[in-house]
């Protein structure tokens, strides 16, 4: 197996290490974060991702996954990863620095015949950049690869191991080849690329899905307008195979670490360079209506939210993970404070501390609940299983006021309002209908049934 590096020990870094280690080869990781390390020398990931901790801990054992905060003279392995953050700037474009930083750093230690690889999610043109910053910097007979990463937060290890596709881009034939071999044992599509058009499909598939999701809510405002089921009606659009399921979900909009910078990152390129990205522009202005169509059914139901006491569950941005960067549940709640309620969150992994970091005007509850004690109305906004399975009569009794807002269409709404909750959701009728039929799908029509 191959001796590897990986630069940057965040989400991608940790994940891509531990996953590589997984399959065989020695991985040396190199983070500046003297705490991060740290924790990852122990095999206790920075982040909460499910079954990350005990890959490190089996990497680490096996003796194939080292860290350190400190770069070699010289580096023993040949193929590098840069894995370091991408953070959104001004006007959305993409702030590369730290990208810079490392090729810089990484580029005088390399030994001839070595491949810088672009992981981090990067400009269009930023793998040109990287060449040119290498040459300048001494770096002998190297290649540049653009591999960009498709890893969900919740679900990394599975996209990783799993993956739909690996796509890598460059101009080097023979560094592609070596660069692909390290995935052999996934037995997964390759598709080789020019490094731009790599880059460009990195953006174009976070943009495509936060598109989907942009859709679905913009869909479900029209639903809740006409009395339509948005629940049935993306199931029903979701078997077109043209369309496809995943991504289909009404709620509270997107957030987190991708899709915020990588839509906006994308627009701005397009603008200036002189293309016009209204579609992009109408995503992001979608997502952002979203909150505001949750506070506005919260002020509707409760005629003013002035002095109300609101719970909101929940503060990642989704479940199984405790990410808030950009989380619609953080944005909710102090959306909720500067309208004048008092706001009570709650989340069942996200550390408080962070919380009321994140939402200094909020205050933050140590348990459900605690966090339902009293409340006038509860906005659901993360869909943590602790909030699809939470007992509805206790939290009927536990709360003053009666309302649910669930942004996440993640309860029964027959049980809920059996339980006594004035139950409202995302995209579906305020009041239950009488059904002509049964929720579900009939048998294919036959000649005897009146089928063609």
């Amino acid at each position: 197996m191959t001796r590897i590096a990986v630069i940057g020990c965040g989400y991608v870094g940790a994940v891509s290490a531990a996953c590589f280690a997984e399959l065989g080869h020695h991985v040396d990781c190199i983070d500046t974060d003297e705490v991060r390390v740290a924790l990852l020398r122990q095999g206790r990931s920075p982040i909460h991702e499910p079954g990350l901790d005990a890959l490190l801990r089996k990497g680490i054992d096996a003796g194939r996954l080292t860290f350190g905060s400190d770069y070699p003279g010289r580096f023993q392995a040949r193929i590098v990863f840069i894995a370091v953050n991408t953070p959104e700037a001004q006007e959305g474009a993409a702030d590369i620095r730290w990208v810079r930083d490392a090729v810089a750093t990484v580029a005088v230690r390399l030994r001839p015949g070595s491949i810088i690889v672009n992981k981090s999610t990067v400009p269009i043109g930023t793998g040109e950049l990287v060449a040119g910053m290498a040459e300048r910097a001494g770096a002998e007979a190297f290649a540049v690869v653009s591999n960009p990463e498709f890893l969900r937060e919740g679900s990394a290890i599975a996209d990783f191991m799993k993956p739909d596709r690996i796509v890598l881009g460059g101009d080097d034939p023979a560094a592609i080849a070596r660069v692909a071999a390290l995935y052999a044992p996934l037995d997964a599509v390759v598709q080789c690329t020019d490094i731009r058009t790599a880059e460009m499909i990195k953006y174009a598939s976070n943009a495509f899905l936060a598109t989907k999701i942009s859709f679905i809510n913009e869909i479900a405002s029209i639903c809740e307008t006409l009395g339509a089921d948005v629940e049935q009606v993306a199931r029903g659009m979701g078997m077109d195979q043209r369309i496809g399921g995943q991504f289909l979900r009404a709620g509270l909009g997107w957030g987190g670490s991708c899709f915020p910078k990588d839509v906006k990152a994308l627009a701005h390129m397009a603008a200036i360079h002189g293309a016009h990205p209204q579609l992009l522009r109408s995503v992001v202005e979608i997502n952002s209506d979203q909150r505001l169509r949750v506070l506005q059914k919260l002020r509707h139901a409760l005629g003013t939210l002035e002095g109300r006491h609101i719970a909101v569950l929940g503060a990642a941005f989704k479940a199984n993970t405790d990410d808030i960067r950009n989380s619609p549940a953080i944005e909710l709640a102090t959306l909720l404070a500067l309208e004048g309620a008092h706001v009570r969150i709650y989340d069942p992994v996200v550390a408080p501390p962070r919380i009321a970091a994140a939402a200094p005007l909020v205050e933050v509850a140590g348990s459900l609940e605690a966090c339902l004690v009293g409340a006038d109305a509860a906005a659901i906004a993360t869909d943590w299983s602790e909030f699809r399975t939470m007992d509805l009569a206790a939290a009927a009794h536990a709360m003053r006021g009666s309302l649910v807002v669930d942004t996440r269409n993640c309860l029964d709404p027959d049980a809920a309002r059996a339980a006594g909750l004035d139950y409202r959701c995302i995209g579906r009728p305020v009041e239950e209908r009488p059904k002509s039929t049964a929720p579900g799908v009939l048998p294919p029509l036959t000649a005897a049934t009146g089928g063609q």
